[in-house]
């Protein structure tokens, strides 16, 4: 049975994806709420697997990392072993923000995020080196116009 949340596990959650650093005094002032409910409520998130884990967002462009593409793959390889070899690949590899199986005449998409056009092509070679792949189509972001890791949290019931 899945975990059902209510109208105060929204309002907690989207103040923990707002700012998870708050102190839980704030998170239940924002929330109308008191300390130890809060903290009972986000303890039970953490156990069903809601609230996987917290983290700090870093400026990319601030660190150097002014080159963000998206890299779609295809490939004529399908079996367990290749997709092994693939996925060790991109979980090996810090430049890979995001990787995607999709349906459609694209295999992957990948979001890599390097400091420029030569560290890019330093990803691509050391990746076909180590996989075989049909196709590689980089797209090079000119502007981010959004980016978020926030979930739209809306009563679906």
């Amino acid at each position: 049975m899945a975990f059902r949340i209510d109208e105060m596990d929204r309002k907690i959650l989207e103040e923990l994806q707002r700012d998870s650093s708050q102190s839980l005094d704030e998170i239940a002032k924002r929330v109308g709420s008191s300390k130890t409910p809060v903290w009972n409520r986000i303890r039970k998130l953490r156990e069903a697997g809601i609230i996987k884990q917290q983290t700090v967002l870093l400026d990319a462009e601030a660190l150097g990392f002014e080159a963000c593409f998206f890299v779609l793959i295809r490939t004529s390889e399908h079996d367990a072993e290749w997709q092994a070899a693939f996925l060790k690949a991109l979980r090996d590899r810090p430049e890979v923000q995001e990787a995607h199986r999709l349906a459609g005449d694209i295999d992957y998409i990948l979001k890599v995020r390097v400091t420029n056009a030569r560290a890019y092509d330093v990803f691509y070679q050391a990746l076909i080196s180590e996989v075989k792949v049909h196709n590689v189509t980089a797209l090079l972001s000119m502007e981010e116009i959004k980016s978020t890791s926030r979930l739209p949290l809306v009563d679906t019931a």
